[in-house]
């Protein structure tokens, strides 16, 4: 191990990066979060004199019809979250956008600016970083197999790598005539701060070219009284996105193998055959993007002159695209003709007598106009705008031309020299790369280069950083891959979780601050914002958690992190269950517990007690299975003893379970496992005033920092409720219970559901406040729920509040959704229909025939209850008072309640 001498000793790395553009923000994102998993002690400079970093040119224009022309689904930072965007904006004011929706241009370039500097907080101890505004003009070898890059004001910085993310090359308008290059109406450099200001309200314009720059200038310029002209070769605007786009078809096979000619026809015959059968020849586009790079890197330089020459602008016109709303107002001020677009070359321009041009295109047309502006784009060379840096990287022979001069040569993003050789740590990314890839302007493509760009640079790093230490470990012996104090931060958490505690996010949030690659901090975090509602970013965490444990991470930790990522993305997308009524998720969960019975936090997730919504159980087997299969590695732990306790409760082994429960309280007074069980065995005792003092005495003293406190009140309730003191279970609903007090999820499961108890038990008198629990839950959550178990009891708080439409979407959703909505959710839902319109016979039928599979759902006995409880008021409301006896005589055998004695003396008399 390195002596603290010697690590003091050794010099941090510096990276710079030319370029704070797009290209240049992701790059950073990439090194500060890449370095900071890894601790990779580093020195970042950017290095360009623009105000904002992650602007650019693209994104610094704040002209609202500017828009995107790739929908925001496709523009996320990160290759692993492409929802990060669109999720960025919901929280920034945006809060309908969707995933087809095209932003506007200066609003992702917030977006650039703001991931930038999160990144940059995220690693701020261990990489530091800082902004010269101004430019590079030069790079040369130093001493060390470093580089030195020169600077516009005179300095210097020696690097140990540098990334040149200079974005595309100024053009140098080959094609304008001497009269206009020399002409004061000339605008070169459009997207200059200030380069249209001079141009009058009145006064006509020529945009030379008919690209996206075009289209984005001619917004720019319009208005009534002026006339805006664009001409190009082939006067040809860009195509429109879909306003609904379908999705992309994928190729034939083989291309790759092809000929370019017999290449070009079977691309051509794909689109044809695509419009045919979709009427759009968009998707097959779609489906050939993520092919192009091999089939320009398959082209020899003849096929690629030959396309350039034939095709690049057919190709350009449909592959870079205007957002609907764009063509849409285009197309309004081309019908106004305010816009004519012409084909045709510019041949020659002269002064005129009111101190406009006459500019003369090949065929002898003539347009007056007061500016012309140059929209042909940027140049194909890496020095086409006499970039001082690119031009003395070629003539130095540290760069060499890419494929027909266009662009440079690399080899994975690392510059090649003249020699064909990759001796210096110098890298670029993007439109500098176009010559061998032709695809590498859009965001799609540079976030994954900057991805392997970071990866390269930060490689050679990872190992020197790396000293071999002991790692700490969690309260159950198993190794964490982190350092002391997140480690710290980390146990704290688990100790939160296991006794159901509040802030257990703030703590393993702590811990991803202290290391941001802390792969089970940051899954830890995924899954409490999944399932526990804690206000995380899933997607963003989960990403995170990935990435780390696949740079540091032993075999416990990959398969902890593969266990929350099929448990997240299974749930979201409703994945049914298998056969045996486990899904892909439960198993991978399942497997992991038998390799490491003593992971806690993956233990608690398996059994469903209170805090998450456990495995997808038939009968109850597999969760007693678990608990007994993990018993060894806990030796009477009081958390253990806690899950067990639950387990007997919930097979009827009611006195078991209580001594289970008090035995883990004495060892944690606060487990909220043991007191959830604990509940229950008071409860299905009827041991109803026993459990009413005691839990609430609980919910006074030790389980003020309980999450889940509604849960806790609402068996208080219950107790009450089977007392049949209404005006407690008043005076708690609306102390305890009511939402404001009780949101989300929990106010459907437990708020709603003591509603209805209490009107079906007639315990609730007048208009009960249900409609303020609806509206305290998001209608998705209420219509479309994730699980079975949130299903009933949206199923119950919608018939609470009569909304029968509600209710029969939800049918509809549970009868596309998994197996067990599909057979229990379902015909709840028609049976629950049966009670609004008052069809007592029906309901009861159905309802009766639905308890026998209600356990499918998940959750408790008693929480199940609540079915029980609409028959029974369906049983007195059809007129079967014998039924109804029966079932209160079986309930009161099981159980005390002076609640179902007034009930039955009722039907008596």
């Amino acid at each position: 191990m390195p002596s603290p001498s010697a690590e003091a000793a050794r010099p941090r790395p510096t990276v710079a990066v030319v370029g704070a553009g797009a290209a240049g923000a992701l790059v950073a994102v990439q090194l500060c979060e890449g370095a900071a998993r890894r601790r990779i002690p580093l020195d970042l400079t950017l290095v360009d004199p623009a105000p904002e970093a992650g602007r650019g040119t693209a994104y610094a224009t704040e002209v609202p019809e500017h828009r995107l022309n790739v929908p925001v689904g496709n523009m996320s930072c990160y290759p692993d979250d492409p929802d990060h965007f669109r999720r960025w904006l919901c929280r920034h004011g945006e809060t309908t956008v969707t995933a087809a929706d095209f932003a506007s241009r200066y609003r992702y370039g917030s977006y650039l600016a703001d991931t930038l500097g999160r990144a940059v907080i995220r690693a701020h101890g261990t990489v530091s970083v800082r902004r010269l505004r101004t430019r590079a003009t030069g790079c040369v070898d130093a001493a060390g197999g470093r580089l030195e890059l020169r600077l516009a004001d005179g300095g210097t910085i020696t690097a140990d790598s540098v990334v040149l993310a200079t974005g595309p090359a100024a053009g140098r308008a080959g094609w304008a005539p001497p009269e206009l290059h020399a002409s004061d109406r000339f605008v070169p450099h459009p997207w200059r701060p200030g380069a249209l200001d001079a141009v009058g309200e009145s006064d006509d314009v020529l945009l030379v070219g008919t690209g996206l720059t075009a289209v984005d200038l001619a917004l720019v310029l319009d208005r009534p009284g002026r006339t805006v002209h664009a001409v190009s070769r082939g006067g040809l605007l860009p195509q429109s996105h879909a306003v609904a786009p379908l999705p992309p078809v994928p190729p034939p096979p083989g291309l790759a193998a092809l000929p370019f000619h017999r290449l070009r026809r079977e691309v051509m015959r794909h689109f044809a055959a695509t419009r045919r059968a979709h009427g759009d020849w968009r998707p097959a586009l779609d489906g050939l993007r993520p092919e192009i790079v091999r089939l320009w890197q398959g082209l020899t330089d003849d096929e690629r002159t030959e396309f350039l020459g034939r095709d690049a602008t057919p190709w350009n016109v449909h592959r870079h695209r205007m957002a609907p709303s764009t063509a849409e107002t285009i197309g309004r001020v081309r019908a106004a003709r305010r816009l004519h677009v012409h084909a045709g070359r510019v041949a020659s321009a002269a002064p005129c007598e009111d101190g406009g041009l006459v500019v003369s295109l090949a065929d002898g047309r003539e347009l007056r106009v007061a500016w012309v502006v140059d929209c042909t784009g940027p140049g194909l060379r890496a020095d086409a705008g006499g970039d001082p840096l690119w031009s003395g990287l070629l003539s130095d022979g540290l760069a060499a031309p890419g494929p027909l001069g266009i662009g440079v040569s690399t080899e994975g993003g690392r510059l090649l020299d003249t020699q064909g050789r990759l001796e210096r740590p110098l890298f670029t990314l993007g439109a500098p790369r176009r010559g061998e890839l032709w695809e590498t302007t859009a965001i799609p493509e540079i976030r994954t280069q900057a991805e392997e760009v970071a990866e390269a640079v930060l490689a050679p790093l990872t190992s020197a950083s790396r000293s071999v230490r002991r790692r700490p470990t969690d309260q159950f012996g198993l190794p964490l891959s982190t350092h002391a104090a997140a480690a710290a931060s980390f146990r704290c958490g688990l100790a939160r979780v296991i006794t159901v505690r509040a802030k257990a996010a703030e703590s393993f949030a702590r811990a991803t601050e202290l290391d941001p690659g802390f792969a089970l901090g940051h899954a830890a975090l995924a899954l409490l914002g999944h399932e526990c509602g804690a206000d995380v970013d899933v997607a963003r965490e989960l990403a995170d958690a990935q990435r780390s444990v696949r740079e540091r991470g032993d075999e416990r930790e990959r398969s902890f992190v593969d266990v929350v990522t099929r448990r997240v993305r299974e749930h979201e997308a409703h994945a049914g269950a298998a056969a045996d009524g486990t899904n892909d998720s439960d198993r991978a969960l399942v497997d992991h517990l038998g390799r490491f019975p003593a992971d806690a936090f993956v233990l608690g997730i398996a059994v469903p007690t209170i805090a998450f919504s456990g495995v997808a159980d038939l009968d109850g087997t597999l969760a007693l299975a678990l608990v007994e299969r993990t018993a060894s590695a806990y030796e009477g732990h009081w958390f253990h003893t806690s899950l067990l306790s639950f387990v007997r409760q919930e097979q009827g082994r009611i006195e078991e379970a209580g001594e289970l429960a008090r035995s883990a309280l004495a060892a944690q007074p606060r487990s909220g496992h043991a007191v959830h069980a604990l509940a229950h065995v008071h409860y299905e005792s009827g041991e109803h005033r026993t459990g009413r003092d005691w839990l609430d005495g609980w919910i006074a003293g030790q389980g003020r920092g309980a999450v889940h406190r509604a849960h806790f009140s609402w068996h208080v309730a219950l107790h009450e409720l089977a007392l049949d003191d209404s005006a407690a279970v008043r005076r708690r609903w609306f102390a305890q219970l009511a939402p404001g007090r009780v949101n989300g999820v929990r106010a459907l499961v437990d708020s709603g559901s003591l509603l209805w108890r209490a009107r079906m038990s007639r315990s609730w008198t007048g208009r009960d406040p249900v409609d303020s629990v609806l509206d305290a839950v998001a209608r998705d959550l209420v219509e479309r729920p994730a699980t079975a178990f949130t299903a009933l009891h949206a199923a119950v708080a919608l018939t609470a509040a009569g909304d029968l439409p509600a209710l029969r979407r939800l049918r509809t959703h549970a009868a596309g959704a998994d197996p067990v909505q599909r057979e229990v959710v379902v015909p709840l839902c028609s049976a629950l229909e049966a009670v609004l319109e008052e069809e007592w016979a029906t309901a009861v039928r159905e309802l009766r025939g639905l308890l026998p599979s209600l356990r499918r759902v998940g959750g408790s006995a008693a929480q199940r209850e609540v079915v029980e409880e609409t028959l029974l008021y369906a049983l007195v409301e059809a007129g079967h008072s014998d039924t109804a006896r029966h079932l209160l005589e079986q309930r009161l055998d099981r159980r005390a309640s002076p609640l179902d004695r007034r009930r039955l003396a009722g039907l008596s008399r």
